[in-house]
């Protein structure tokens, strides 16, 4: 089995697959205080209560946006798995070719989003990944990465009022009855959820205008379920497309066709 590890800013995202198939995902809090062991029996602890032999896990892949934890997880994943983990950076094949001006500045994640989406849905797309950061991903008809666009997580942007105002209060991220909010809570909720509906909509539109009206939109990460339900932007949501596109970078790496 293939353990599939994606090392974000606000959670360590989990896939055991069997073969093609995932068998199971787990989200663990990101915490570069945690050293490898703590790591390690966590996941072996979370493989064991969803009834997978820990055994079975053989391989690993892992990308990161968080370069403290990178050792630590590849650590964890020889000492309890045995496994060397393929990690997704410079020099590994993902079948995508960066047009990026600066191609090592785009993150692992977003790669590895694009693999998965040109193998699962084709192009020309869009992925819009709800992250700890809501990043837009453009990949033409050939499967290239083009760029994207970067705005402030959905919880981001909530704990930055909360934090630089006297007055607003920590709110529950859920979308409210009506965008004119009649109390302080229910008006927080639909500037952030509403809001982040309205960006949504507003940045997909303008990507198509200039991928063309053809282009497939794929929501990916955290708050995709919850953005997803106010709106018809996606043809997709898929909250596992960076572990599925693990797999697929690691499958292209391990056969003879990807050296």
């Amino acid at each position: 089995m293939l353990l599939a590890i994606d090392i974000g800013n606000d959670n360590v995202k989990l896939g055991a697959f069997e073969g093609e198939t995932l068998a199971a995902t787990w989200r663990l809090a990101t915490d570069a205080r945690r050293t490898a062991d703590e790591y390690g029996v966590m996941m072996r602890s979370l493989l064991s209560a969803k009834g997978i032999v820990t055994d079975k896990i053989g391989e690993a892949c892992l990308c990161s946006v968080v370069p403290p934890l990178t050792s630590v997880l590849e650590q964890a994943c020889e000492a309890y798995f045995s496994a060397q983990p393929l990690i997704v950076g410079a020099g590994i094949k993902t079948g995508v070719r960066v047009l990026y001006d600066t191609p090592r500045d785009v993150g692992a994640d977003r790669v590895v989003d694009a693999a998965a989406t040109y193998k699962l849905y084709g192009g020309p797309a869009v992925v819009v990944d709800f992250g700890t950061a809501t990043t837009f991903n453009a990949i033409n008809r050939q499967g290239d990465y083009l760029g994207g666009a970067i705005a402030p997580g959905l919880r981001v942007a909530a704990e930055s009022l909360y934090l630089n105002t006297s007055q607003l209060r920590r709110v529950e991220l859920v979308a409210p009855k009506s965008p004119i909010g009649k109390n302080t809570v229910h008006a927080m909720q639909a500037g952030l959820v509403l809001g982040y509906v309205a960006m949504v909509e507003g940045m997909v539109q303008r990507f198509k205008a200039e991928l063309g009206p053809d282009t497939k939109v794929i929501a990916t990460g955290g708050h995709s379920t919850l953005i997803a339900q106010e709106t018809r932007a996606f043809d997709v949501v898929n909250p596992d497309l960076t572990l599925q596109g693990l797999r697929i970078v690691f499958e292209l790496n391990r056969t003879p066709e990807g050296g």
